[in-house]
Order: C-alpha cells, then sequence, then structure tokens
C-alpha cells in the first residue's frame, strides 16, 4: 500500500514538473519574441523632412519646406541604421542616397566600426556615396568577382538584419515600390552575418584602393 502510494506521489511529481517546465517555456518564447524586433517597411516612402533624426534638438520647420513630424518607411529605416552602438556592417548593390550615407558617416563620427562591401562597377557611378565614405576613412571593399554584387543588407551590432529589395538610392525610396524587413531572429541573422564575413574575406582591399573613384 505504501509503495502504491509512493508511486502516484512520484508520478504526479513528474507530472508537475513537466507541467512547469511547459509554462517556463512557454513564458520564455513569449517573452522573447516579445523583445525580439520583427518589422516591414514598404517603399516608395512619402517625402519628409529628416532632420529631426540627425539633429534632434534642433529647430528645423523654419528653413525646410517638406513636412515635419511625419512617421515615414525612411525615416524609421534611418533610426534603425542610427541604432548601431558597436558596429555596422554594409553589403549594398549600388549606394547614393545622401541622407543614408550621412547616418553611417554619423555613425562612423560616434566610432562605430563601419564595414562597406559593394559591387565593382556600381561603386564608381555619378552620385555614388562610396568615395565619400571612403575619405572619411571608412573601410571599403569593391567585389572583385565577374558578377555583380547584388545583395543589399545590412547587420546592425551582429544581432540586427536590414534586407529586402532596395537599393539605398534616392529613386529606391522615393519612387519604386520596395519593401525591407527588419529581424533580430538570430536564425535569420547569423546566416548572413557569415556571409558578409565570407564575402569580405574573398575580396582583398588593396585592391579596393584603385577600383574606387572619388
Amino acid at each position: 500500500m505504501v509503495a502504491m502510494w509512493t508511486v502516484k506521489v512520484v508520478s504526479l511529481g513528474v507530472v508537475g514538473l513537466s507541467l512547469s517546465l511547459e509554462l517556463l517555456f512557454w513564458l520564455f518564447s513569449r517573452r522573447r519574441s516579445e523583445r525580439v524586433t520583427n518589422k516591414v517597411l514598404f517603399f516608395p516612402s512619402k517625402v519628409a523632412c529628416v532632420e529631426h533624426i540627425f539633429s534632434p534638438t534642433l529647430p528645423h520647420s523654419h528653413v525646410c519646406s517638406l513636412p515635419h513630424g511625419v512617421d515615414t518607411s525612411f525615416s524609421r529605416l534611418l533610426r534603425y541604421i542610427l541604432s548601431a552602438c558597436s558596429s555596422l556592417d554594409l553589403c549594398l548593390f549600388s549606394f547614393s542616397n545622401m541622407d543614408l550615407s550621412r547616418a553611417v558617416l554619423l555613425l562612423h563620427s560616434r566610432g562605430v566600426t563601419i564595414r562597406v562591401l559593394t559591387d565593382r562597377v556600381y561603386s564608381a557611378i555619378s552620385g555614388s556615396q562610396i568615395g565619400v565614405l571612403r575619405k572619411a576613412g571608412i573601410c571599403v571593399r569593391c567585389d572583385v568577382s565577374a558578377v555583380h554584387m547584388h545583395h543589399k543588407f545590412a547587420v546592425v551590432d551582429g544581432r540586427m538584419l536590414i534586407t529586402g529589395s532596395l537599393n539605398w538610392t534616392l529613386t529606391a525610396v522615393q519612387s519604386n515600390m520596395e519593401n525591407i524587413i527588419i529581424t533580430e531572429e538570430p536564425d535569420l541573422v547569423q546566416p548572413f552575418v557569415k556571409e558578409f564575413c565570407r564575402l569580405w574575406g574573398l575580396n582583398d582591399s588593396a585592391q579596393d584602393l584603385n577600383s574606387v573613384t572619388d
């Protein structure tokens, strides 16, 4: 009789422990999903002033005719980029948007480590910001393969991925139907981190300096 009660007590204890672990796992998963960023942005973006993003304390309404205080896909993109604290890795086919260039330069001035990998041909087109970044001392490498380096992604602090169809150009931001996904899901971020490191290692920086015009 005592043995039977002992078995029942142990069985109830195992069931209770199992339920407790399942509950803890569910709570952990829910809290994690609430913390992890998963956002989608669509373009073209509304045209609005973004000066407040770069200089929050300065009033710009009296010198700018664009709408102010408007939350747009582009302003959100800028904020995600400017959230970088330690590093920003950019893998971009075309980079000519001056506000995005300004954001990268601002991060550089804050001491954020920035690496840029871009397409060799499109790095030298008119309006490209690659030469501007190089002049500022940002490390830039151009892909040396025979095909276009057509990626459009950024990794912020090794934990946030920004990727989609959007080239970093004014036309893409204001005129094209484009998309961007922002995610902190490790299973999605880490493959891009590895791919960036692989491509970065394949392209010798000594060859880059002669391939990008200012």
